[in-house]
């Protein structure tokens, strides 16, 4: 005999599809005679009728992906997807490079390797992109004898 609205009714008082409705194959005549919801409602409740576990999608594959990306591996070019500032943003790198620039200003400041004076015409310079990086900015100071004379 068919099971099929048996199966249904127990689809709907598990809350699952009718997939995942497990039948007891050792019990399947006291499943062909409950008839009603309430006979039903029994023998799920004496473990005859069961509703199969969620399969769910393996993260496996992901964790191993990401621990190598983290190593730097799959980051080649032909790797890549997007556009070279849709992956970081002109914004973006300005912003790193710009607090670097101001953080390492400060230092020098802060030690009077630079006057005050110095350090508001460096700011401003540094505020119009002149400096690419703290190395070329170390650099210019350099060239341009800006460093803090040692009294004597």
């Amino acid at each position: 005999m068919s099971l099929k609205s048996q199966r249904a009714i127990a689809a709907k008082i598990l809350k699952c599809g009718k997939n995942r409705v497990w039948i007891d194959p050792e019990r399947i005549e006291d499943v062909e005679t409950a008839i009603t919801r309430k006979e039903i409602e029994r023998l799920i409740k004496d473990g005859v009728i069961k509703a199969r576990p969620v399969k769910g999608i393996s993260r496996g594959r992901v964790r191993v992906l990401r621990k190598k990306r983290k190593k730097g591996r799959r980051r080649g070019v032909g790797s890549r997807e997007g556009a070279k500032y849709a992956r970081l943003p002109r914004k973006r790198r300005w912003i790193q490079t710009i607090r670097a620039i101001r953080k390492k200003l400060r230092e020098l400041v802060e030690s009077k390797s630079i006057t005050n004076t110095t350090y508001r015409k460096l700011y401003r310079m540094a505020k119009g992109g002149v400096f690419r990086s703290t190395s070329h900015l170390l650099q210019y100071i350099e060239s341009a004898k800006l460093y803090r004379r040692k009294p004597r």
